[in-house]
């Protein structure tokens, strides 16, 4: 079970984990190992355990302190991007490795020279979705919720953005159920010996000797008893230097240093939001990419990012600028920030890049849901694991007693209580007023929103209708996922039955990075010159999930801790290779 702090209590957690193996204690450094991985976050510790099940001596360094082992995944909903599965199957879902990769590569539109390691990894990834994804996750004893969900569902022509079926699935037990197998895999091998986990330990340099990365150099951060994802210390106690046979660089991207965020902004997608959430920990620093490159890295796709318009205000922060993401339904309306809707296919679900760029397009930061209160049980999710403690905990009777039925569930009810982004109102003329006077600006008109939400539902008392969301929405309850768990019954929005309209403030949530260190398929970090810099090998986000930036400009869900497990696993395999 996972408690409000973010700390997890009785549960299936490992009791003795490696951060517990470690402890607080300061832990001497190693002059010498054969692979040392930087960072231990989902990637890193994936390599760990796949290098010294290979019987490598492994060093694991992470700036943070031990409460943060597994790092942002452990906050993951923990959603995971398979093709032709079972539970696919089972639901009547017709997928295919050729369908996915159509829509893989429609969606991520790779069109730059540099894209020739970023394809050939998302090629390799599909086919491993495709393949021996799932035996593996179950060899690790990782299990899948049965329904699977539809996430970025695309609306665009065949061949463009978006998933044609439902891909994404829920792993029972969400970011800590994915992190668990290797926490103990790695706790196994550190009471083996074979493992060495230095927490507060962050790089700032790494050693090149001969045109072959030979090591890794830094300082020693004070102690620091930061809760989970909590802000930690950067005070200096020290320095160490540790040699090594290969450096496997799995630091993460960049969501929550703001400025280089800022600094990398897309060019077409307008100025970077004034304002912007993180949903991630401030340890996502990026600061681990600059020193990779220092030493001879190729950096590309520097620009290629993936956060979400849908972001909200956490209540009970965590870490800075706290952000959590409204994983909705597509019923609810979308309106920019002049209480307009937004035009077809940027519908709630279906194109999140789309939909980022023409809000941060209109000059405002912020845009809009608007719904009734019977669309906000079946339709609002949050993403986060401390946001769904009935699957993060595996509590079937929760699912049951909490979310089933289209039940406001208990965390979605919170932000409803206490969020300071959710408004609610018995009129469109009220609610507009209220909506201005939270942005400080009388940007909505009360009587053209109140005439867009009538002319919405003379939509939908036709039946049939012509409006595309319209449209969408009953497709959409054709899939027995949706009918059943995340779409409601259309019905008109201006019917008090439906209980008082919702507004909700969405603002930019910085999540994802999408490019990165350029490797080759064995997850080897290459030069500007496209030679490979020997010795050096990078995965997860640092990787760009891959070669530099597997997804291309946008992702189609399902895949950052899956490409974590992919290239954490392909790096891993190749360093204890490298160093035998």
């Amino acid at each position: 079970m996972v408690d409000r702090t973010g700390r997890l209590g009785r549960g299936r957690w490992h009791r003795r984990s490696a951060a517990d193996e470690a402890g607080t204690a300061r832990v001497a450094a190693p002059d010498r190992t054969d692979v040392l991985v930087v960072g231990a976050g989902l990637a890193g510790l994936v390599a760990a355990a796949e290098a010294a099940d290979a019987g490598r001596r492994v060093v694991v360094v992470d700036q943070e302190p031990p409460a943060s082992l597994g790092g942002q995944a452990w906050w993951s909903l923990g959603g995971l991007f398979l093709v032709d599965s079972p539970e696919q199957r089972r639901l009547g879902i017709r997928d295919s490795a050729q369908l996915a990769l159509d829509d893989w590569l429609g969606t991520a539109g790779f069109d730059r020279p540099e894209d020739f390691w970023p394809e050939q990894w998302a090629r390799a990834y599909v086919e491993w979705a495709a393949g021996e994804q799932r035996s593996w996750l179950r060899a690790q004893g990782i299990g899948l919720f049965p329904v699977v969900q539809w996430a970025e569902r695309g609306g665009h022509q065949a061949g463009g953005p978006g998933n044609s079926v439902p891909r994404f699935h829920l792993v029972w037990g969400t970011g800590p159920g994915v992190l668990t197998p290797f926490v103990r895999r790695v706790t196994e091998h550190v009471r083996a010996g074979r493992v060495r986990m230095l927490f507060r330990y962050r790089v700032t340099s790494l050693a090149v000797h001969d045109g072959r990365v030979t090591g890794a150099s830094g300082e020693v951060l004070v102690p620091d008893g930061a809760a989970r994802g909590a802000p930690s210390s950067r005070e200096v106690a020290g320095e160490w230097s540790i040699a090594a046979g290969a450096v496997v660089v799995a630091s993460g991207g960049i969501g929550a240093n703001h400025e280089l965020v800022r600094r990398n902004w897309p060019a077409g997608h307008g100025a970077a939001p004034a304002t912007l959430l993180s949903g991630v920990p401030d340890s996502t620093d990026g600061l681990m990419l600059g020193v990779a490159a220092t030493a001879g890295g190729r950096l590309i796709n520097e620009d290629r990012m993936w956060h979400y318009p849908e972001g909200i205000t956490n209540h009970s922060p965590v870490w800075t600028a706290h952000g959590i993401r409204i994983l909705s339904g597509p019923s609810p309306l979308w309106l920019d920030a002049h209480g307009h809707r937004l035009p077809s296919p940027l519908f709630p679900g279906f194109d999140a890049l789309g939909a980022l760029r023409h809000v941060t397009a209109s000059g405002h930061d912020h845009s809009w849901f608007l719904l009734d209160h019977r669309t906000i049980g079946p339709e609002f999710g949050l993403s986060g694991s401390e946001q769904n403690l009935d699957m993060t905990g595996r509590s079937v009777r929760k699912l049951l007693t909490e979310r089933a039925g289209g039940k406001v569930t208990p965390a979605v009810r919170a932000f409803l209580d206490r969020g300071p982004d959710f408004l609610t109102a018995g009129t469109v003329p009220e609610l507009a007023e209220r909506m201005n006077r939270l942005v400080g600006q009388p940007l909505v008109d009360g009587r053209e929103l109140e005439r867009t939400v009538r002319l919405r539902d003379e939509q939908v008392r036709t039946g049939l209708g012509k409006d595309p969301q319209v449209v969408a929405t009953a497709l959409a309850r054709r899939y027995v996922g949706d009918r059943r768990m995340r779409t409601v019954e259309p019905h008109v929005l201006l019917d008090p039955a439906g209980g008082p309209l919702v507004a909700v403030r969405l603002h930019v949530l910085t999540r994802k990075t999408l490019g990165g260190l350029e490797t080759d398929l064995s997850g080897r970090v290459m030069r500007a010159d496209g030679a490979v810099l020997d010795g050096l090998y990078a995965a997860g986000e640092a990787a760009g999930f891959g070669g530099g930036g597997l997804h291309g400009y946008r992702a189609l869900e399902g895949t950052f801790l899956g490409g974590c497990l992919f290239s954490g696993r392909t790096a891993g395999r190749a360093a204890a290779a490298d160093t035998a």
